[in-house]
C-alpha cells in the first residue's frame, strides 16, 4: 500500500476523527517552508472569501445604465432603482444590503473588478470549483490548487520540513472543518482547518515503544509524527488567540464569526500568510427574492451578513494597526443568469463582479459595466472581461513579490497584471488599465464582421464567446504589429444570437457585443 493510500484510508477512521475532535484539521507537509516560497521579508496576508453557490452579481452590482433591459429580463427580483445604492460618478448601484461595502468603496478601499470568469464557462457547481481553486483552464483537471501549485513549484528544498523551529506557524488556514483547495499540493495540503482558535486541544500520541520495523509500524511511526505536528501548530494557534484581541463588536453570523477570529489570530501574531473563510448559500435557483419584495429574501439576507462582516472585519483592522498587512478577496464559482426564472430565482449563469477590499487596493472599478441588451438568450450569462487568474497572478506577483515570469510558468502563460492594487508600497509598475477600444462592423451581421483595432505593438489576443461563455473563435495571443489591423470574423455556421468581442493586449482588455440576425 502506497503512503498516499494510506493516509487516505486512515483520514476515514481514528485518525481523522482525533484531528477534527480537536478542531484542527492537519494536511501532510511536503519539505519546503512557506518563508522560502514567498518573500522571506513579507509579512503580508490575504484572505479569501468563498461565496459558495454561485453569486448574482446583477443583483450584487446593478447597472443603472441598463435598468429597462434588467427589468424587462429579472423584473420579478430587481431591487427598485430609487433603493438601489448610487456610487457618484459610476453608472452602476450596489445592493441596498451593501451599505458598510458602499462606505469601503468611498474611502478608497474596495476595488471593484467588472465580469470575472474564465473562457469556455463550466456551470457545474463541482467542476467550476475546481477551475476556481486549481487556476486551471476549463479544459485541464488538475488536482492541485493554484496556491499549492505556487508553493511547491516556486521554492527550494528545506530540510527542516513543517512545523519547526524557524517555521512554526501554520503556512495557511482554512476557518472550518474542511480545508480548503486553493492551497492542495502534489501530495497532500499546505493548510490546515480551524473550527475555533480558542477550542484546540492536544491529540494523544499513544503509548512510546519501539514499534516494528516492518510497513505496518513504519505507518505508524509515520501518524505519530503526524499527530506531534498537529500538537505543535495547536499550541501555536492557542498562544495567538490567547494573545491577539478584537477592537470591534462584530455582528452574529458565522462569516463575521470566522474574520473575527482572523483579526485576533494576526493581531496575536501568527505568521500565516493564506486565511480561507467561507459563506454558503448562494445556489439561489428559487426564492431569491420574496414575492411582492425583492429586497427581502435569501439573496439579501447573504448579501447583508456579507457586508457587516467584511466592514466589521475592515474597521477591525484600522483599530488594530493591521490594514496594510491584510488583502482580502471574494470569489464564487459563477454568476447567475441575466434571465430571472418564474421561481423568483436565478440559473446558473457566467462571469461576475469580483471584490477585492483592504487599504492597499486601488478603489474604484475595473473594467466596463456590464452591457444587458434588449433581447438575451434564455441561458445567457455576463460576458468575459477579466480572466480571474490575471486577478490571481497579480496578487502573487504584487502582494507576495512572485515575479511576473514564474507566475507566466506555474500559473497562466497569458497572465497580465491588473492594476487593482495601489495605495501602499508594491512591486510592479506595468500594468493593464482595464481601458482599450476597437471597433466591429458591421453589427448587428447576417454571417461576418470585421473586428478594427488602433493599437502599439504588444501581445494581443483576440476572442468571441457565444452567450454561454464558449470561446468559438480565437486569435491566439501572439505579436501584433503596430497600427490598425482589421481581422475579419466568419460565424456563418452558428445561430442567430449575442456574441461578444473580447480583446486584450498589454495595453489594456475590453468586451463589447455584436449580434447576428439572419438574412439581415
Amino acid at each position: 500500500m502506497k503512503r498516499r493510500k494510506f493516509l487516505t484510508d486512515a483520514s476515514l477512521y481514528s485518525t481523522t476523527v482525533s484531528l477534527l475532535m480537536s478542531g484542527l484539521k492537519v494536511g501532510i507537509m511536503p519539505e519546503s517552508p512557506f518563508s522560502q516560497a514567498m518573500n522571506v521579508d513579507s509579512d503580508k496576508v490575504l484572505v479569501l472569501i468563498q461565496l459558495q453557490g454561485g453569486n448574482d452579481g446583477l443583483n450584487t452590482l446593478v447597472p443603472l445604465d441598463y435598468y429597462p433591459q434588467l427589468e424587462r429580463h429579472r423584473g420579478n427580483l430587481l431591487p427598485p432603482e430609487n433603493k438601489v445604492l448610487n456610487l457618484d460618478g459610476h453608472a452602476i448601484g450596489m445592493h441596498p444590503a451593501l451599505g458598510g461595502m458602499k462606505r469601503l468603496f468611498e474611502e478608497g478601499k474596495l476595488s471593484v473588478v467588472h465580469g470575472v470568469g474564465y473562457p469556455n464557462q463550466n456551470r457545474s457547481h463541482f467542476r467550476s470549483t475546481d477551475i476556481w481553486s486549481s487556476g486551471s483552464d476549463a479544459n485541464t483537471y488538475d488536482t492541485r490548487g493554484w496556491l499549492g501549485k505556487y508553493l511547491e513549484t516556486v521554492h527550494f528544498d528545506y530540510p527542516e520540513g513543517y512545523p519547526g523551529v524557524t517555521n512554526p506557524d501554520p503556512i495557511a488556514i482554512t476557518m472550518g472543518a474542511i480545508v480548503s483547495e486553493t492551497c492542495q499540493g502534489s501530495a497532500a495540503n499546505f493548510g490546515i482547518s480551524v473550527n475555533d482558535p480558542f477550542g484546540l486541544s492536544p491529540l494523544a500520541t499513544g503509548v512510546a515503544g519501539v514499534t516494528p520495523d516492518n510497513f505496518y509500524g513504519h505507518e505508524l511511526d509515520f501518524v505519530r509524527e503526524e499527530i506531534e505536528k498537529t500538537n505543535a501548530y495547536t499550541e501555536v494557534i492557542t498562544r495567538a488567540a490567547t494573545l491577539g484581541q478584537s477592537k470591534m463588536d462584530y455582528p452574529p453570523n458565522a462569516l463575521a464569526s470566522q474574520l473575527k477570529n482572523v483579526a485576533t489570530l494576526i493581531s496575536g501574531g501568527l505568521d500565516t500568510s493564506i486565511y480561507v473563510c467561507s459563506i454558503g448559500g448562494f445556489d439561489t435557483h428559487a426564492n431569491q427574492v420574496e414575492k411582492g419584495d425583492p429586497l427581502t429574501g435569501v439573496h439579501a439576507e447573504l448579501l447583508s451578513e456579507l457586508d457587516l462582516a467584511i466592514a466589521a472585519f475592515q474597521e477591525d483592522l484600522r483599530e488594530l494597526g493591521l490594514e496594510e498587512r491584510v488583502l482580502g478577496m471574494t470569489f464564487s464559482e459563477f454568476g447567475r443568469q441575466i434571465r430571472s426564472n418564474e421561481s423568483f430565482g436565478t440559473d446558473h449563469g457566467s462571469a461576475a463582479p469580483l471584490f477585492l477590499f483592504g487599504a492597499c487596493v486601488q478603489g474604484g472599478f475595473f473594467g466596463q459595466t456590464p452591457e444587458i441588451l434588449d433581447e438575451v438568450a434564455p441561458q445567457e450569462g455576463v460576458a468575459l472581461q477579466t480572466d480571474f487568474r490575471d486577478i490571481y497572478g497579480t496578487i502573487l506577483q504584487e502582494w507576495f513579490g512572485v515575479e511576473e515570469d514564474s507566475v507566466r510558468k506555474f500559473l497562466y502563460s497569458e497572465f497580465r497584471p491588473l492594476s487593482i492594487l495601489g495605495n501602499c508600497q508594491l512591486t510592479n509598475s506595468t500594468y493593464i488599465t482595464g481601458e482599450l477600444d476597437f471597433t466591429i462592423f458591421p453589427n448587428p451581421f447576417a454571417d461576418h464582421f470585421e473586428v478594427t483595432i488602433d493599437g502599439h505593438q504588444s501581445h494581443n489576443r483576440l476572442s468571441v464567446f457565444d452567450a454561454q461563455g464558449a470561446e468559438i473563435v480565437t486569435v491566439p495571443d501572439r505579436e501584433f504589429r503596430a497600427g490598425r489591423q482589421t481581422f475579419k470574423i466568419d460565424l456563418s455556421r452558428y445561430p442567430d444570437g449575442n456574441y461578444f468581442i473580447h480583446y486584450k493586449s498589454t495595453a489594456g482588455q475590453a468586451t463589447k457585443s455584436v449580434v447576428k440576425m439572419a438574412g439581415r
